[in-house]
């Protein structure tokens, strides 16, 4: 059985409503990454000087030796940049991505940083890629950043940003921290819940674009301005979206020694003062964020289909397709996963095997259903589907002329293809039913054992729809 872990999904069309307070249309949430003096450093013990997002183009590390460019570029960071930034930021609720070493090296930051008001949420104990690190060498790291954390600020982290991660470190953050958000992720526009460390755990995503590391890298912004426009038109369509009822959250991204230089500073207030312009704006930290989704979004527990055994799926919806369990079957040992958690993931499944079944096994599923406002009908002896669709129209209650001229199409019809009429009666009115029939009659076979297909997948559509919801 094969599964796979991505969710490519996430809430799709049904974005559930963020109800930000006092009816704001847009959450601002900003970051400042405090990572200067917590960098690639064989100061640190580490085995080479820092090679990433800085303003050396194509830096790379020096094996066993401090490089003293790089280490005065992050200075900048902590000795102006910080400061800049803090005069601008100092008056909002704003997110530090504090790096444990780091803050444990900047005791005159981390106290501005607290007489703001700033939440100081973990980037790890070091600011050091972590992609080859073993599961247990990056647990003990997790667990002396909270440890470093909490001697340094006063407190333990809520909230939790490796950044350079590993495939490991979502579910070990959430193993080892009580964090009311994890904010590995770039996946989405409001927050969201996953099971991560044997827990639900909430994710705050983080953002890549509205983040002045393109600055540091050749795809990026070359100028305030760049900035300034993207920070801009980011908010503006967040806000009309907002406006228009699916309020999201823009998050943004600032590091001292990149925003802290002078002309971005100023592009960074130029678009504070277009944000403040508006009215309904929550600036708000990402912990502020978290407990207003914990508080209006608990996770939500429900049995996936992608986690079900063989029997379970099969005695779910080995039904959708009538009277034809082995297409469930089939679609439980394809590639399922938390995309297929939904009815359209579980109709994409069962349609696959349908579809891809030979031309007789299909003719048998199409057999498989009843004739309309036929014998089975007045005998009772539909499905419970059918039982209720039928009558959703009003087939179970037809006048005795209806009856004769159904029965005399359901003839006719079945003596030409060999198969009863088949069309999704949820979708129409008993006129439009018998229009159709009466026109589709006229179709040459594979016409219409294609359009019968089709009505036989929008039936098990709907069917799901109405036991999962969309």
């Amino acid at each position: 059985m094969s599964r796979y872990p991505r969710d490519l999904t996430g809430f799709g069309e049904d974005v559930p409503g963020a109800n930000w307070p006092n009816g704001a249309k847009v959450a601002v949430q900003i970051v400042l990454n405090y990572e200067e003096g917590g960098e690639n450093n064989i100061l640190h013990g580490d085995a080479a000087s820092e090679a990433f997002l800085s303003e050396i183009t194509g830096a790379a590390p020096w094996p066993g030796k401090r490089h003293w460019n790089m280490e005065s570029i992050y200075e900048y960071g902590a000795r102006a940049g910080f400061w800049r930034v803090h005069r601008l930021l100092k008056d909002l609720p704003i997110t530090v991505y504090g790096v444990a070493t780091a803050l444990a090296r900047a005791p005159a930051q981390v106290a501005a940083m607290k007489r703001a008001g700033w939440e100081i949420a973990s980037h790890g104990l070091k600011w050091i890629e972590h992609k080859d690190m073993s599961e247990d060498e990056e647990r003990a790291q997790i667990r002396d950043a909270i440890r470093l954390h909490t001697e340094v600020t006063g407190s333990a982290p809520r909230g939790w940003y490796t950044g350079r991660c590993s495939m490991n470190t979502v579910d070990l953050a959430a193993e080892i921290g009580d964090f009311a958000y994890i904010a590995d992720s770039y996946a989405d526009d409001l927050p969201y819940w996953v099971r991560a460390g044997g827990k639900d755990q909430l994710i705050v995503p983080y953002t890549m674009d509205c983040n002045d590391m393109r600055f540091a890298i050749q795809a990026g912004f070359t100028n305030g301005e760049q900035f300034e426009s993207y920070l801009k038109d980011s908010f503006d369509m967040l806000y009309a979206e907002g406006q228009a009822g699916a309020p999201k959250m823009l998050s943004i991204g600032l590091h001292c020694r990149l925003a802290g230089r002078p002309g971005r500073a100023l592009a960074l207030q130029r678009a504070l003062d277009h944000f403040r312009k508006h009215d309904g704006v929550w600036f708000a930290t990402r912990e502020q964020i978290a407990d207003h989704w914990a508080r209006l979004h608990p996770p939500a527990r429900s049995v996936r289909p992608s986690a079900m055994d063989l029997q379970t799926f099969v005695a779910e919806f080995g039904g959708i397709f009538e009277h034809s369990p082995w297409i469930a079957e089939g679609a439980h040992a394809l590639e399922l996963g938390p995309t297929h958690d939904c009815a359209a993931g579980v109709h994409s499944a069962l349609t696959r095997i349908f579809r891809s079944a030979p031309e007789e096994r299909r003719l048998a599923v199409l057999a498989g259903h009843p004739d309309l406002a036929g014998k089975l009908a007045q005998a009772r002896r539909l499905t419970a589907e059918s039982t209720a669709e039928q009558a959703s129209v009003g087939l179970d209650a037809l006048t005795d002329g209806e009856r004769a001229a159904f029965a005399e199409l359901n003839d006719a019809y079945t003596a030409k293809f060999g198969f009863p009429f088949i069309i999704a009666v949820r979708d129409n009115t008993k006129s439009s039913i018998m229009a159709a029939f009466r026109r589709r009659i006229g179709n040459d076979r594979p016409a219409e054992f294609a359009e019968a297909c089709r009505q036989v997948e929008r039936i098990a559509e709907l069917r799901l729809i109405e036991k999962m919801g969309r």
